[in-house]
């Protein structure tokens, strides 16, 4: 990494992926001259301390990004739309984790173990993936890139957190209360979701789909770069406090080996591959919490598709599904000189 110093401003600072941001900025020593910090007007005075600083929250609104080099959103749809365009319009280069403009043409949607060059086609604005469709994506990508993906159908199995905090609160006083003989009341979702799944992740639209399956489709065709693949999706909230889970079962092209399946999982640099059905060793939420990488295995043939694998993959929804990727893109932009500061600053 070169020895260039930023200054990063992060949108929706106090939110978990916020603060997810802060946490892997400070630990993976991203070469900051100033880090500020961004949020709504409730939010203004609140400080955090990140390493030997602390940091006072600014209110996020038009203006406040003179002299940012790069911008983390982590904040709805509707603020990206209000202050992306004021960020870029002052040389700022924007890396928005809301869905608002991910399917844009002209807004790259990257992964960087993926589709890197999307990094330097931006106009200011880079977009990153749905948390279920990066987790997904680093267990099927090697196999696509091995057997050439034709279609697949999903199941997801989604964790609390990527809801938000009052829903971590809402599994957590559902399970004191059942403890307790006490009702469990639910708030955030529709029904109880301690000892509960929850076939819904989004709103549903007129095909029967929700958002979130509509998302995994569209996402992974454009970021896989294959507009025409099928894709099936059932997404599911789980009492899982934290990581995603996918089961996935692919059909390919050309015909399919289960060795050579977990050869290239295993040498994918998204991946982790745990795969060992005699010691029951196979990736779990748990395990792969706060983990840079997915972990992948249950590789097996798939019994219903011709030329078809079945796999499963768990991976952070805050991480790679979120803040981690956000950062590996910045990351990846300053090892190749693709992001450059508004002016010489020193080290942080």
């Amino acid at each position: 990494m070169n020895k260039t110093s930023y200054v990063v401003g992060i949108v929706g600072a106090t939110g978990a992926v916020g603060q997810e941001l802060v946490r892997l900025l400070h630990e993976r020593n991203f070469p900051l001259a100033q880090l500020r910090l961004f949020a709504s007007a409730r939010s203004v005075g609140k400080t955090f301390t990140v390493g030997d600083h602390e940091l006072v929250v600014e209110e996020a609104k038009p203006g406040v990004f003179t002299g940012v080099d790069l911008a983390f959103f982590a904040a709805g749809g509707g603020v990206t739309r209000n202050l992306a365009p004021d960020a870029v319009a002052a040389g700022c280069v924007v890396i928005d984790k809301s869905s608002a403009l991910r399917m844009r043409d002209d807004v790259p949607l990257v992964i960087p173990e993926i589709n890197p060059t999307g990094l330097q086609s931006h106009g200011g604005i880079i977009a990153n993936p749905n948390c279920s469709t990066a987790v997904m994506l680093m267990g099927l990508w090697p196999l696509h890139q091995e057997f050439v993906l034709k279609r697949i159908f999903v199941s997801t199995y989604q964790s609390v957190s990527g809801t938000g905090a009052e829903a971590l609160q809402e599994l957590e006083a559902q399970v004191l209360a059942s403890t307790q003989g006490e009702p469990m009341v639910s708030q955030v979702y529709p029904c109880p979701i301690a000892y509960n799944c929850i076939p819904q992740v989004d709103t549903f639209g007129d095909d029967g789909y929700t958002g979130e399956e509509t998302k995994m489709a569209e996402e992974s065709r454009k970021i896989m770069g294959l507009p025409e693949l099928k894709v099936s999706a059932t997404c599911v909230r789980v009492p899982v406090v934290r990581a995603h889970s996918i089961a996935v079962n692919a059909e390919f092209e050309r015909p399919v080996d289960v060795a050579k399946a977990r050869e290239v999982v295993g040498a994918f640099s998204g991946a982790e591959l745990v795969d060992d059905p005699d010691s029951q060793s196979w990736p779990t939420p748990l395990d792969f919490a706060e983990k840079v990488k997915c972990g992948v295995g249950r590789i097996r043939r798939d019994s219903a598709l011709e030329n078809g694998l079945s796999f499963w993959v768990s991976g952070d929804n805050l991480w790679k599904g979120a803040a981690l990727n956000a950062v590996q893109n910045a990351e990846l932009m300053m090892q190749e000189g693709w992001l450059s500061p508004t002016q010489p600053a020193p080290a942080w």
